[in-house]
């Protein structure tokens, strides 16, 4: 396993966590302190702002978790990859996007870019 899929396997843990206490155990092992999180809908920095960010997609898509489609692919400390917000319940994946990120030395990820390519209603 690459480094690439260590920190996307550690971003998907973050955005699936089931309760408070993961939720920020997660992140603190997915992002640095200070790190971004940008995409048409937010822009917020550090543990407390993704914490918040990914508890509003859970409020707002309950019953639903985020899966990576395909192979995460990077280069340098740069690394990209594609998901989907899928139900549980039925399957059906309303919204994906696709993801660049940056890598600090630990492994842990200080920026994030996102795009979303589907979205309810658009």
């Amino acid at each position: 396993m690459t480094a690439y899929d260590e920190a996307v396997q550690r971003y998907f843990a973050a955005w699936n966590a089931a309760t408070d206490e993961e939720l920020a155990k997660a992140v603190a092992a997915a992002f640095t302190e200070s790190a971004t999180y940008t995409d048409p809908l937010a822009a917020v920095r550090g543990h407390e702002e993704l914490a918040a960010t990914i508890d509003g997609a859970h409020q707002q898509f309950p019953g639903f978790e985020f899966r990576l489609t395909g192979t995460p692919d990077g280069h340098h400390d740069i690394a990209r990859f594609g998901w989907e917000l899928v139900s549980t319940a039925d399957g059906s994946a309303p919204v994906a996007g696709f993801d660049v990120i940056t890598l600090a030395d630990d492994g842990r990820i200080t920026s994030v870019s996102g795009f979303l390519d589907r979205v309810p209603g658009a």
